[in-house]
């Protein structure tokens, strides 16, 4: 087997931040966490589930209150916002300053509603939620770690839930998902396609 031909290849460093080098395409959530007695939320690209059963991860950092938060709780939301949720999206990266916390700023400034089984924050009107529990943080990725959740329960707007009878392409271009292009774009997805599987194949 041959190398790769290199003629329209950009090399990249990875010694500076590799993913604000290339565009790459992410999910767009918003994690809720409880903070004493009040509330956090803090948007997030770095997602995933984790295999097929009801697990989830996410990048963090200790230098977040979000981190903190889940520490000390055991316990985060995950809420999947909408294309027309964005700017709510975007106002949940608001930073803290010294007379204010971020949830005084945002937690106003937002539609935001108690989860259904958890003293925990979710957005009002996303199209997916996630209840977890926190399972175990996997560090040493520089100052980052994944914070991994078991999914303890998951509720789904019905206009977005998959059914046997319903056309998925005319599902999508009426109830469009949000995503993350890393670095700092957005899109709005209502078209796709059948991904071309090979005959016979399992997952």
């Amino acid at each position: 087997m041959e190398r790769i031909k290199e003629q329209r290849l950009a090399q990249l460093n990875v010694k500076q931040s590799l993913w604000d080098q290339v565009f790459t395409v992410a999910p767009l959530v918003i994690v809720g966490t409880r903070e004493g007695e009040k509330y956090d939320l803090a948007p997030k690209h770095m997602v995933t589930p984790l295999g097929f059963g009801p697990y989830f991860g996410f990048v963090c950092t200790p230098r977040h209150n979000t981190f903190h938060n889940i520490v000390a709780t055991g316990e985060f939301t995950v809420s999947f916002p909408k294309p027309d949720q964005l700017v709510f999206t975007s106002l949940s990266a608001t930073p803290r300053n010294d007379s204010c916390s971020k949830s005084d700023l945002v937690l106003d400034a937002l539609p935001v509603a108690k989860a259904l089984n958890m003293d925990v924050p979710v957005i009002e009107g996303a199209y997916l939620y996630l209840e977890c529990r926190s399972i175990k943080i996997l560090d040493g990725f520089d100052d980052y770690a994944i914070i991994t959740g078991e999914v303890v329960a998951a509720y789904a707007d019905e206009d977005y839930a998959l059914g046997s009878e319903r056309d998925e392409q005319e599902q999508l271009q009426e109830n469009p998902l949000l995503v993350y292009v890393a670095p700092g774009r957005f899109a709005r997805i209502s078209q796709t396609f059948n991904f071309p599987f090979p005959k016979d194949f399992k997952r």
